[in-house]
């Protein structure tokens, strides 16, 4: 990846950071910051990468390129509340994407149903999550803005919002999975099957059990998508090739445990008698930034720095910076602005470490 590109992608994500913050700084403002907040980092940022990866061009290509100034333009429409170009950008923009995903695999998933690469699956449901959002988000707005016919409290636009952090996770799936030892054994290959169709039908089902609010089916489904992801940990863990990214993704993975966790003891708030939003907010933004800025960030992190490994950094010292960051001092900034300044410092030294860190030629050991 060039320099900038590289360039570009701090500056989103740490603008996406600061947009988390800025309640603080502008009460009262009458936009929904958290719209940005989400949308810069994961369809602007990650959707751009996982096109960029997709692609395996030196640099983005002209397509990439569209992509990540329309995505730019959609967050800012959608934020700004002008809905019917959103929308139509929101097409033009799933349209982009199908057309790479058909390019490097098919119009039809059909490697789902077959004995293929699991990291090329992963890789195929990033892409066609990532387009359905953005159709779907079309539809959600046509449906709440203009036509009403469907009303329910959850059926709106900044739920499905969050939705485009799946096809980030979804990718950095793959690129856990690929970076595994080929391993024929039938138990090896059943684990990686059941991880694959674990983790995307759990997640389509649980995003459908929020909007019809159903809280235990969603206790029970997030509970499976937990003891899934430390199957794949485990396989990982033992299989995993002994590369620096294997140091990044382990972080990542654990960051994933925090999300699973937190998002039980958030749904098992919900019973209480007590329960109220704003009591367990804070709850709900270390959730939030363990998944954005710690799980993500790691997968994304690696696939810009795909061709440099090993890079001269402290493998140790960057993923407890980065641990620092997205689990104390962003979570605090929240409530407060000095935390907030701290992290959002601490954040694009982070960035500018991994991004742009030195490459060598010698293997770190392990």
């Amino acid at each position: 990846m060039n320099t900038g590109l590289k360039t570009t992608i701090i500056i989103l994500m740490t603008i996406a950071l600061l947009f988390g913050f800025l309640h603080l700084f502008l009460p009262g403002f009458k936009y929904n910051f958290e719209r940005l907040h989400v949308f810069l980092f994961n369809l602007c940022c990650g959707g751009t990468i996982i096109l960029y990866h997709t692609e395996k061009e030196k640099k983005l290509s002209f397509t990439g390129l569209i992509f990540l100034l329309l995505s730019i333009s959609y967050a800012i429409l959608a934020f700004t509340m002008i809905y019917i170009p959103a929308m139509i950008i929101s097409l033009i923009l799933a349209g982009i994407v199908e057309k790479i995903r058909i390019k490097r695999f098919s119009a039809f998933p059909v490697a789902f149903f077959r004995k293929t690469d699991t990291s090329e699956k992963f890789h195929q449901a990033s892409l066609l999550c990532l387009s359905t959002g953005l159709v779907i988000s079309c539809l959600v707005i046509l449906n709440n803005e203009y036509l009403e016919i469907i009303s329910m409290p959850k059926l709106k636009l900044d739920t499905f919002f969050l939705g485009f952090s799946f096809p980030v996770s979804l990718i950095t799936m793959s690129l856990i999975f690929s970076l595994m030892e080929k391993n024929n054994a039938r138990q090896v290959l059943c684990m990686k099957e059941i991880g694959f169709w674990n983790v995307n039908l759990g997640v389509i089902v649980f995003f459908l059990f929020i909007i019809f609010e159903k809280l235990l089916p969603q206790v029970f489904v997030t509970g499976i998508l937990f003891l899934t992801v430390i199957m794949i940990f485990m396989l990982y863990r033992k299989i995993g090739r002994r590369l620096q990214q294997k140091n990044f993704l382990t972080s990542g993975m654990t960051f994933l445990l925090v999300t699973a966790v937190t998002g039980i003891l958030y749904i098992l708030f919900q019973f209480t008698s007590d329960y109220s939003p704003d009591k367990y907010r804070w709850l709900l933004k270390v959730h939030a930034f363990a998944a954005l800025y710690g799980w993500n960030l790691c997968g994304l992190s690696i696939i810009c720095r795909y061709d440099d490994f090993p890079i001269r950094l402290h493998s140790k010292g960057i993923i407890l910076m980065h641990w620092v960051t997205v689990m104390a001092l962003a979570p605090l900034g929240i409530y407060y602005r000095p935390f907030a300044v701290l992290a959002a410092i601490s954040y694009v030294c982070v960035l500018f470490i991994i991004l742009f860190s030195k490459g060598n030629n010698i293997q770190p050991e392990f």
